[in-house]
């Protein structure tokens, strides 16, 4: 399993500097008071991971894995573990950057403000992870791209038609009593996620022939 993580870890080594530079983007806007680009870290964790998915196909590792005793298990867990370590490192900077950018700019901070939209950040991404790698094991990463533009595209329009339909004052009323629970029925859902997303992620990879 470790050489599995340390193989994808190089691969992506050299993507390490794009997220320095999303760093200091996101604490020089944060400082001059522009839009809140906080998803964008632990977003291009993802991102970042998915390029190691062509290096695997153009170098047929996947083919590779599999002559190894639990090779194509340990790939698919690596990959994921990989992705989530790094979203939690890219949250954790962000989270960290958040308060002292708002303590640079008040004395009274608002931790519990900070701390929910980090767990936002995580879970948005989580959900992202959790249908990208499926659809990317499933229809390998060239095929995959059209997919999950399609998809993504999909989740927009439905998402906008039901803004336009519901009436999100009742449905929010109907969740109230629950509001005091968010933060573990979000942590339980985005477990859920990515156990469901790499079950399937690990059907498919072993359903392949090479």
């Amino acid at each position: 399993m470790r050489g599995f993580m340390m193989k994808d870890l190089a691969m992506i080594k050299s993507n390490f500097k794009l997220l320095a530079i999303l760093i200091i983007v996101y604490a020089v806007m944060g400082v001059t008071d522009e839009m809140d680009i906080s998803f964008i870290l632990p977003f291009m964790s993802v991102m970042v991971m998915i390029s190691s998915f062509s290096y695997d196909e153009f170098n047929k590792w996947e083919s590779y894995a599999s002559t190894f005793p639990n090779g194509r298990k340990n790939s698919v867990r690596a990959k994921y573990l990989i992705t989530i370590l790094l979203i939690l490192l890219m949250a954790v900077i962000t989270t960290v950057l958040s308060l002292f950018i708002a303590h640079s700019k008040t004395s009274s901070l608002a931790y519990e403000n900070i701390l929910l939209t980090t767990l936002g950040n995580i879970f948005a991404t989580i959900i992202v992870l959790s249908l990208m790698y499926p659809i990317i094991y499933k229809l390998g990463i060239e095929k995959a791209r059209i997919a999950i533009f399609v998809t993504i595209f999909g989740i927009a329009i439905i998402g906008g038609i039901l803004i336009n339909y519901v009436d999100l004052a009742k449905f929010l009323n109907v969740l109230s009593p629950l509001e005091n629970y968010w933060v573990f029925i979000i942590i339980g859902l985005g477990i859920v996620f990515i156990y469901t997303s790499y079950r399937l992620s690990l059907h498919f990879l072993l359903k392949k022939e090479f």
